[in-house]
């Protein structure tokens, strides 16, 4: 693309149709969202392996079936539920530890309060109303932002999250690998 917002615009323009895809994929409304949402940042991140003048939409579709694909893996290795987002592996996992040990799950809490507190605003805002059920596009409706933001700023969210709480995946052995 000849430049970072003409790609930006291609993918908003694919969006419904990967949406579809993810939907025939992962057969779940709420899954489909956060694979379309995995795919879009895969694709920005990597934007600078595409190659202009090939097929965005068969590229977008690859990302999409294996991030799909891995994910799927991974549930089935671990048996566990888990977000097609990695960066919320361990956030739903620290969840099941209360069934392991009390005391240890009050310090789990604590720390994964207090990493979610230490989150500038911007990211804490939209992750809590994430967390909390609010659809993207509802979060961005309102706050008044592009969609767009609130996904970037949920992932950025996740990611900072994961990176704080390491030492749990660590641990218990979440590596999200």
């Amino acid at each position: 693309m000849k430049n970072h917002k003409d790609f930006e615009k291609k993918l908003e323009e694919l969006q419904p149709t990967l949406k579809n895809y993810a939907l025939q994929l992962s057969q779940n409304m709420d899954d489909a969202n956060d694979l379309v949402q995995e795919t879009l940042m895969k694709a920005i991140i990597y934007s600078s392996k595409f190659k202009e003048g090939t097929n965005l939409k068969g590229w977008l579709f690859t990302i999409m079936r294996n991030s799909f694909i891995n994910n799927y893996r991974r549930i089935t290795k671990r048996n566990t539920f888990m977000d097609t987002q990695d960066e919320q592996f361990i956030i739903d996992n620290a969840k099941t530890f209360n069934a392991h040990n009390n005391g240890e799950s009050k310090f789990i809490k604590q720390d994964l309060s207090n990493a979610i507190d230490s989150l500038p605003d911007d990211l804490r805002i939209t992750f809590e109303m994430n967390t909390l059920g609010y659809k993207y596009h509802e979060i961005a409706e309102k706050i008044g932002i592009p969609i767009g933001t609130i996904k970037t700023r949920i992932f950025v969210a996740r990611r900072r999250l994961r990176s704080q709480l390491s030492e749990y995946e660590k641990l218990y052995n979440l590596s999200a690998s």
